[in-house]
């Protein structure tokens, strides 16, 4: 009962924010502290990342999604939602042609030129930005505030939420205990992984394992096999897109004097919910906390 009085008390903040300015429009806060205005809803929502297209479907505001970019598959309404592009460009003449109210986009990604353009053609960004599992539900009601459904997002808020807690309290290290290291792979030839200040690295502290390259600032650092060996990780998880996880695998035996290698505690995971940073991300976890504690019996 006090964590829902607690829930209530937070939707009512973020539709409080969402007052309504001068001339018809509303105020509404993005996940930067931004402020951005847009007219009454429903409104026209272009999204341009995947993480961001499943959260506003999530958080009710699906049907106002008339454009998004490759890789939005969650939820299966998304698929039928036009697209305009991918990561690292979209069409812009396309994108003014729809005449959108606002465009929801992840600052750490895209395409920063494209950015700014779409600034100087005073269309409104929103930006979507979860750096750790429990941003995702106030990110959520956030979503819910600008897209004229607050009650769908405080329950789909209030679903994540709980989830977050039980895997929290499931995988919880105990005092004492040694965190493994794990290198989270998501990228192979060159090799990226990922920093500190990343979802996919905090679902790491979650499942009680610790991101071998935490301290590295940007969201997916490039590293050299020099590094790795440096860093020698207890654990080694390849995310690789569906079907690739073999040969990414494979990659690593040539490298025998690794403690992941040695102890054959290296693994594929291919479940895509865990880099599409959005409401799939918690389940994925779930699944990543599993076969980490698999591979982490024994003391390191």
């Amino acid at each position: 009962m006090r964590v829902l009085a607690l829930r209530q008390i937070l939707v009512l903040a973020v539709v409080t924010a969402a007052a309504a300015a001068p001339g018809g429009m509303r105020r509404v806060r993005d996940d930067l502290g931004h402020e951005v205005r847009v007219p009454a809803a429903p409104l026209r929502i272009v999204s341009l990342a995947p993480g961001a297209t499943e959260s506003l479907f999530a958080a009710g505001g699906g049907q106002q999604v008339i454009a998004t970019v490759q890789y939005s598959d969650q939820p299966s309404a998304a698929l039928r939602v036009p697209r305009i592009g991918d990561a690292s460009a979209i069409d812009l003449e396309r994108l003014v042609a729809l005449r959108p109210d606002v465009v929801v986009a992840w600052p750490g990604g895209g395409n920063p030129a494209q950015r700014a353009k779409i600034a100087t053609l005073n269309i409104p960004i929103f930006d979507h930005q979860v750096v750790h599992l429990s941003d995702l539900p106030g990110s959520l009601e956030r979503l819910g505030a600008l897209s004229g459904t607050p009650r769908v997002a405080a329950r789909a808020a209030g679903e994540l939420a709980a989830q977050l807690a039980a895997l929290t309290q499931r995988y919880a290290v105990r005092p004492g205990s040694a965190r493994p290291s794990v290198l989270l792979q998501v990228w192979n030839r060159p090799i990226y992984t990922v920093g500190g200040r990343q979802l996919m690295s905090d679902a790491l502290t979650v499942c009680g394992a610790r991101n071998v390259f935490a301290d590295l600032p940007e969201a997916s650092p490039l590293v050299n096999i020099e590094a790795v060996i440096a860093r020698n990780p207890d654990i080694i998880v390849v995310a690789a897109p569906p079907g690739e996880g073999a040969a990414w695998l494979a990659d690593w035996q040539r490298f025998p004097m690794l403690n992941a290698v040695k102890a054959r505690r290296v693994v594929s995971f291919e479940d895509q919910g865990l880099s599409r940073l959005g409401p799939s991300v918690m389940p994925a976890t779930a699944g990543l906390c599993e076969v980490l504690a698999r591979l982490s019996r024994g003391s390191y």
